[in-house]
């Protein structure tokens, strides 16, 4: 079956934007090899980028003629396990058990349970395709919901330092080319996650747009790629404790100031008051005298 031209133009760009994308971690790990930790941020963004790109893999071996979505993941593939190499052997002990559990749990036992009822089930490839093609349409839409956090943290503070403008930015690109790909290739699968992904894009889009003039919260910034929202929530709290307590501290050494210069205005007016006083009984004794 031939496809549209457009399918080629916009997998390429689709591919030339998700590519970027996996590459944006790479400060993070730098930073990383060279602190020699992790600096508290989580590893689950990771572990699930391997995983998504491990059903896509399956899925377009599934479904022959998509080729553009096997080299991407493909790449995904590569990279992640890097990443996730990297931060286990800087992360601390309890991290790396969490870590691995977490591996062997879904990259591997939840992957082999998808492709064994994906052939023992699935009856016939139009079955199969279309199970797995929604098994990847639901998680992939749950790990484009995950801005949902980010968002929350934004419209709470009034500051977008916690959703980098970039990389928003690319993985709006990312979700539109991919959109249109499964449009000209009339691929529900593919389309369905990107309209949750170009929705949510745009959610951040409009919120940088609200919030970019914002002074940002001082002294607590938050990883690369944060992985724990919680942690992200906490770092917030963290931050709006020490503006408080700064206006605190601020008010209370403007206490013993404003004290003073109400003794200084009070002492002020006893003095004036005493120079009338003195004045008056000047005037007195003059008159008497006169």
């Amino acid at each position: 079956m031939a496809h549209s031209p457009l399918v080629l133009v916009f997998g390429v760009l689709g591919n030339i934007a998700s590519f970027v994308c996996f590459l944006a971690p790479l400060p993070t790990f730098y930073r990383v090899c060279k602190k020699k930790t992790t600096e508290g941020f989580q590893s689950i963004p990771y572990v699930a980028a391997l995983f998504s790109a491990m059903l896509w893999i399956f899925y377009a071996y599934v479904k022959t003629g998509e080729t553009l979505l096997i080299t991407i993941n493909a790449f995904g593939c590569v990279i992640e396990p890097i990443y996730l190499a990297i931060y286990l052997i800087y992360c601390p002990k309890k991290a790396r058990m969490y870590t691995l559990r977490l591996i062997l749990l879904l990259n591997f036992g939840g992957f082999c349970i998808i492709v064994l009822v994906t052939h023992l089930i699935a009856k016939g490839e139009s079955s199969r395709i279309q199970l797995l093609g929604w098994i990847c349409v639901v998680f992939s839409t749950s790990v484009f919901a995950a801005p949902l956090s980010i968002i929350r943290v934004v419209i709470r503070t009034k500051s977008v330092e916690f959703m980098p403008f970039p990389l928003s930015l690319l993985l709006t690109v990312s979700a539109v080319m991919w959109l249109l790909y499964g449009i000209a290739r009339r691929n529900i699968h593919v389309t369905l996650p990107n309209i949750v992904g170009l929705s949510f894009g745009m959610v951040q889009m409009v919120l940088y747009a609200m919030y970019r003039k914002n002074k940002p919260m001082k002294d607590e910034k938050l990883p690369e790629h944060e992985g724990d929202i919680n942690n992200t929530e906490n770092k917030v709290e963290i931050g709006e404790k020490k503006e408080d307590n700064k206006k605190q501290e601020e008010e209370e050494e403007e206490q013993p100031q404003l004290e003073k210069k109400q003794f200084q205005g009070d002492s002020n007016e006893l003095q004036t008051e005493h120079k009338r006083n003195t004045n008056n009984t000047r005037e007195a004794i003059i008159d008497q005298v006169v």
